[in-house]
């Protein structure tokens, strides 16, 4: 983009002549037209080419692939298991590991078995702003006794603080060294 920049420049208001900018650019003519002629070069479409090693074996690894749509996740093939299978399967052909690889990884995009990963954007909150809640039962001993006790944590988005609180029953509160002042009161 910045060549075809340049060119225009060259063009306008240097050389003016559509062979000396080639020239002085080390470039075709034809890619000085294209730059005089557009800001932005033209991208050719990319070619499709014929696959003598992996044609013979597609449609074995699209019909393992289609299986797997239908298996829980845990079970469906890898594309190593898949490259074994040809190896095992289909002897006649020799196809190195990592063109299975290419073919799968592209195969499971176009079919919606792979999903990428997430993006995740760290949050940063206020002091007091947010705060995360858990209420849950624990069983724990007291004096020797064991005892289903209601837990309420909380911790703030702020770092680093958790407010934990443990009530034996919903009228009293067992004293722990975590407890907030405001559930012992």
């Amino acid at each position: 983009m910045d060549l075809f920049e340049e060119i225009r420049r060259e063009y306008e208001f240097g050389v003016a002549s559509i062979s000396g900018v080639a020239r002085k650019f080390g470039v075709h003519r034809r890619m000085v037209r294209e730059a005089i002629d557009s800001a932005i070069p033209m991208r050719l479409p990319a070619k499709e080419r014929s696959r003598p090693t992996i044609g013979p074996v597609a449609e074995f690894i699209d019909e393992i692939l289609e299986a797997d749509r239908r298996a829980p996740r845990k079970q469906r093939h890898t594309a190593h298991r898949i490259w074994v299978r040809i190896g095992r399967e289909r002897s006649g052909h020799q196809i190195a590991e990592s063109t299975v690889r290419q073919y799968v990884r592209k195969r499971k995009r176009t079919l919606g078995l792979r999903v990428a990963p997430e993006a995740f954007v760290p949050q940063q909150y206020a002091w007091g702003d947010e705060a995360q809640v858990d209420w849950y039962e624990a069983d724990v001993d007291l004096d020797g006794e064991r005892v289903t006790v209601q837990v309420f944590a909380m911790r703030p988005s702020a770092p680093m603080i958790t407010t934990l609180g443990v009530l034996e029953t919903p009228n009293s509160v067992a004293r722990s060294p975590y407890a907030s002042p405001l559930l012992t009161e």
